[in-house]
């Protein structure tokens, strides 16, 4: 069934009118441009009727109807869920395309797919790219940032659309040429990453709140909306400070308290993880984000070691613990934001994405979910130096690190020594230590792998590879 006029004709296409989908396609119409979409379910079409009665927005059931009503460059964006569905999409709409027409892939597909789909439809005579997005329900709706990589000439035909519909900052939109290839798509998978470690973070602190400073779900709420009014400020701190005013339906309690402890996860983090260990880029604090994620699913066994082991105990604490923990946080948080930018000064390099680092830093101050004030020093320390390798590096940066360590490492050994897990902040810190160290030990690893593999080793006082005859 249709419920279009098919002879009227649009600009853009959407395929996908879940609610993403159906938001940006509303956001679109929001800001003037002539759009429609495609689902094969009538229930979205519907939906797309009623919440678009203002712009009498319609879609099209039948593929050929909705690719029939495009101008050209027929300009089509998908919307719809990573991996073979995009293939399928693609299959279902590239006969009915010319050579010229463009396609957008929008959703959270790896890297490595859209990658091999650009240099397929650029043989066939497409243009494509992939952009990701992020901002959810409502910065689709009202404003995500947006980060597109690909087919430059494509970006040039949508670069109004995707300015106008953005998310804003002192006026500027939160949308930029990410770079060639598939580097959208990867700027988005690192900027999932660094969101997994953030909530993380965020569970760990209301872990010590909770169980290690005994704070009720008041107290916890305080703490979070005090942080948010400062430096902390940040999208996920405000969402995470209205979660302890939420009560729920059913009991009347607070619904956090009633769901299970057990995270899950759509793969995104941990594609960050997988493409980060490829390059020989450390990334502790978000790897123990996706690694505490699959803890989290072992709740029989954690019940069974905790009648083993016990609880953990309060934490002896001082009165100025509370402050000392917002110090942690910040530390652990710049670790999550300066190992996601290392990834991506390395992919820069790896993949030749030309990645600028300042305006990833600026499109991600707005409409995305790891927006925090941070982002502002971030711009600032690539603006001041475009081709710096790590945040640690910042000498602004660095002022404020030295400034929390004291508090960072107290509040860490406290959580650690009365049993609660902070695999993030202990990440976090670690990561800081090994990294600053010049000498690791690891000199007697290269030693180890030549007795037992004659692998070969390196020394400090002449050129050259060396072997030695351990066992004599």
């Amino acid at each position: 069934m249709s419920i279009n006029n098919t002879e009227k004709s649009y600009n853009f296409g959407m395929i996908g009118l879940g609610t993403m989908g159906r938001n940006l396609l509303l956001n679109m119409a929001d800001h003037g441009f002539s759009v429609t979409g495609h689902d094969k379910s009538d229930k979205m079409l519907a939906l797309l009727e009623e919440e678009g009665k203002a712009h009498q927005l319609k879609g099209f059931a039948k593929v050929e109807d909705f690719v029939g009503s495009l101008t050209s460059p027929k300009t089509i964006i998908l919307l719809v869920p990573a991996g073979k569905i995009v293939d399928e999409v693609i299959a279902e709409i590239t006969p009915l395309l010319s050579k010229g027409d463009i396609i957008i892939d929008s959703g959270n597909s790896y890297y490595a797919d859209t990658t091999r789909r650009s240099v397929a439809l650029k043989e066939q005579g497409f243009h494509f790219f992939g952009m990701g997005i992020s901002g959810g329900e409502e910065g689709a709706r009202f404003g995500p940032s947006l980060m597109p990589g690909g087919d430059k000439d494509a970006y040039s035909v949508v670069k109004d659309l995707l300015e106008a519909v953005s998310a804003k900052v002192n006026g500027e939109p939160c949308v930029t040429y990410i770079g060639p290839g598939a580097s959208g798509h990867f700027v988005k998978m690192t900027h999932n990453g660094i969101e997994y470690a953030i909530m993380q973070l965020l569970a760990e602190t209301y872990d010590i709140l909770k169980n290690g400073l005994g704070y009720n779900n008041q107290q916890i709420q305080q703490v979070f909306e005090k942080w948010n009014n400062g430096r902390l400020k940040s999208f996920l701190m405000e969402i995470t400070k209205d979660v302890f005013l939420f009560k729920d339906e059913k009991t009347g309690n607070l619904l956090v308290d009633e769901i299970k402890d057990q995270a899950k996860s759509k793969g995104t983090g941990k594609w960050t993880s997988q493409i980060a260990m490829d390059v020989e880029i450390p990334l502790n604090t978000i790897d123990a984000s996706v690694a505490a994620r699959n803890l989290s699913k072992l709740k029989d066994l954690r019940v069974e070691l905790e009648g083993a082991f016990g609880k953990a105990a309060n934490i002896t604490q001082n009165e100025d613990f509370e402050a000392q923990l917002e110090e942690a946080f910040y530390f652990a948080m710049v670790s999550a934001y300066a190992q996601g930018m290392h990834l991506l000064w390395k992919a820069s390099e790896e993949y030749g994405y030309e990645l600028n680092m300042a305006e990833i830093a600026k499109i991600w101050r707005g409409g995305c979910i790891i927006r925090a004030e941070f982002l502002q020093d971030i711009y600032e320390a690539y603006q001041k130096q475009p081709s710096l390798q790590h945040l640690y590096q910042d000498a602004s940066i660095q002022q404020k690190l030295q400034k929390g360590l004291k508090d960072t490492r107290n509040v860490i050994a406290s959580a650690i020594s009365a049993g609660i897990a902070v695999p993030c902040y202990a990440a976090a810190i670690t990561y800081f230590d090994t990294l600053k160290t010049g000498r690791m030990p690891s000199n007697l690893i290269q030693a180890q792998r030549d007795y037992f593999g004659a692998h070969t080793f390196e020394r400090i006082d002449s050129e050259g590879v060396f072997h030695a005859e351990w066992s004599k």
